[in-house]
């Protein structure tokens, strides 16, 4: 059903309408693009507005681009550095009163950022100015950055105290929004920064896996060998979300060839059966034609399988790779390995 007729101004438009306005000027690719974005409850909503907007006179519909065009823009300034910077950039080429109205839209999504004084913060300089401070303090900080941040600035300390710091982020979970906001605060005292606020699940075991994956090799084999003396548990936790299946694509051919030696073809058509084409494609290339067809058909013929099974046949092929890699045999791409080699 169409909806009643569309305001003549942009400020009447709800938020949603905008954005169906904005998908409808694009073409095919790039609007498709866009509303793959949207999380799906966003996406629903944008949909059935799209489904109903009717007519959209041509001078709305430039001022709906118009506007996009100008708050990306001034996201882009803030990123680059921070809210007073763009509202200088924009003062310089929008008139003070719209300016101000697209800092207002922009301003509540910047402060979701904790710690966003420091995203642009060199690994070195990061390290230096949080280096003395307690390790849950630390640990609050780098779950809030980048990963590859958090695991240069990581590397960076001495083993004890990334021991401490890894615990910490390890058994972290939701974090007291006040809690950020005093080490923001007391951070703010020594680096006159603007500072952000904001209420997240940051933490956990993933973080984790994700800063020891970016970190070098000498590093995070230091840090398991710590924890696991300390916490098996939770180092196998850790392991596991360090190295997934679909990671194999990282492996060389060499050690594909290595590790399809000791799986069996029915693991191999039972593990594949989840797996993205690309990693397919790997696997088959480094295996006898006949044997790959033989693993095609047992696929297409298997049926119906529970997912938990696969995920089980992954993980021991998973577990494969990561004795096969301790044990020097096979290369992982990104992890450190290639530093390490002498020609």
């Amino acid at each position: 059903m169409r909806r009643d007729k569309l305001p003549p101004s942009i400020d009447e438009l709800s938020g949603v309408t905008k954005a169906a306005i904005l998908v409808l000027s694009l073409e095919t690719d790039p609007a498709s693009a866009m509303l793959k974005m949207l999380a799906p409850e966003s996406l629903e909503d944008v949909t059935r507005e799209l489904a109903g907007l009717g007519d959209v006179p041509p001078e709305l519909r430039a001022a709906v681009i118009e506007e996009f065009y100008t708050v990306s823009l001034a996201h882009q300034f803030s990123n680059e550095g921070g809210l007073g910077y763009a509202k200088t950039l924009l003062s310089k080429s929008l008139d003070p009163k719209t300016a101000e109205k697209i800092l207002s839209k922009i301003s509540t999504q910047v402060q979701k950022t904790p710690f966003s004084f420091l995203q642009k913060a060199e690994s070195e300089n990061l390290l230096q100015f949080i280096q003395d401070e307690h390790p849950q303090t630390i640990a609050l900080i780098l779950c809030h950055l980048p990963h590859f941040k958090a695991a240069e600035t990581l590397s960076g300390f001495p083993l004890q105290k990334q021991i401490e710091v890894i615990k910490r982020i390890a058994y972290m979970e939701q974090t007291n929004p006040e809690v950020i906001r005093e080490v923001e605060r007391g951070l703010e005292s020594r680096l006159s920064s603007m500072l952000m606020q904001s209420s997240e699940k940051a933490g956990g075991i993933p973080t984790v896996a994700e800063i020891l994956n970016l970190a070098d090799r000498s590093t995070e084999k230091s840090i398991m060998e710590v924890l696991e003396g300390e916490d098996p548990d939770v180092v196998e936790q850790i392991r596991r979300l360090m190295f997934v299946f679909e990671d194999i694509l990282l492996v060389n051919d060499k050690g594909i060839q290595a590790v399809l030696k000791e799986v069996d073809n029915d693991e191999i058509a039972l593990a594949l059966k989840t797996a993205s084409e690309e990693l397919k494609e790997k696997i088959f290339s480094n295996m006898s034609e006949r044997a790959a067809q033989l693993i095609k058909e047992e696929m297409e013929y298997m049926g119906p399988v529970r997912i938990s099974d696969v995920e089980a046949c992954q993980q021991r092929i998973v577990d494969i790779v990561r004795r096969l890699e301790e044990a020097g045999e096979i290369i992982i791409s990104g992890r450190g390995a290639e530093s390490e080699m002498i020609v």
